[in-house]
């Protein structure tokens, strides 16, 4: 078993403070872990490039000892895997660069990596960058050297009549209009993912962690979060909204609500559990 580190419930419970991740409340290591005697066998350090390690992704393919981790204050996915030798070690194969910023808490923003997922097929990784707002798709099939395939905004801190001007983007592009659907503008940012078994449909909803909701996202709080689908091109790759779908938990009875996890009732391809 791989397990991670988010921070310490001290630090992170009312939001976060970059001061925070200085002073060591914020973790950096991966944990590997025998499963049947929980003995802890192994500690990898990932450094800041591994900042705020949070989802880790197995390959779903039984035999395979190697997955990948999302780390969420560098924007950046490692790959970790069994050695020859029988230990564990990892590698960082890909990052989402920063954006520089004005008008915000930091001269840069992170795109903040928050969710990963693997197609059942182990062909492609998404991930959702929370603050920045997109969803990306890339192409895995070289393990050690991921491909971006799929990209699509919907939502996020660089909205376009919002009031964050980016200064310098590494990727040049430009800042996302709104996302409206079916008449309501999209308050926060793509979080949690969840992928039909067929790869077809990607599932997402906005909400992160209320403290961090309120935060970046204030207006969320009040409007309720939604679920989006995103259709899926699963040969050639490539991402686009289904503006025909949307659940708005800001009309729940005892709302509004702010919904995070999503999962398949028989299983998934985030828990790999099938009943």
């Amino acid at each position: 078993m791989i397990s991670t580190e988010w921070g310490a419930p001290k630090a992170l419970v009312d939001g976060f403070d970059p001061a925070h991740f200085k002073e060591g409340h914020y973790g950096t290591c991966i944990h590997v872990w025998d499963w049947t005697s929980h003995r802890k066998l192994q500690t990898i350090d990932l450094g800041e490039d591994g900042a705020i390690p949070l989802e880790v992704r197995f390959l779903h393919e039984p035999s395979a000892t190697e997955g990948y981790v999302g780390c969420a204050l560098r924007g950046s996915v490692f790959r970790f895997y069994k050695t020859p030798k029988g230990d564990w070690a990892a590698e960082k194969v890909l990052s989402v660069p920063n954006k520089k910023v004005e008008g915000w808490m930091l001269p840069e923003m992170p795109s903040l990596i928050t969710d990963i997922l693997i197609s059942l097929d182990d062909r492609f990784l998404y991930f959702s960058n929370w603050l920045h707002g997109d969803v990306r798709q890339y192409d895995i099939s070289d393990r050690r050297n991921p491909r971006l395939v799929g990209q699509v905004f919907l939502g996020g801190s660089i909205l376009s009549d919002g009031p964050i001007r980016v200064l310098e983007d590494p990727e040049n592009q430009p800042q996302p209009r709104p996302r409206i659907i079916q008449g309501k503008r999209i308050y926060g940012s793509p979080q949690m993912l969840q992928l039909s078994l067929d790869g077809l449909r990607l599932y997402v909803t906005t909400s992160l962690y209320s403290g961090w909701d309120k935060q970046f996202y204030p207006d969320m709080l009040r409007e309720g979060s939604v679920m989006m689908q995103i259709d899926v091109d699963s040969v050639n790759g490539g991402l686009s909204l289904n503006e025909n779908f949307l659940v708005d938990f800001g009309k729940e009875p005892d709302g509004p609500a702010l919904a995070h996890e999503l999962r398949y009732p028989g299983g998934d391809c985030t828990s790999d559990i099938w009943l």
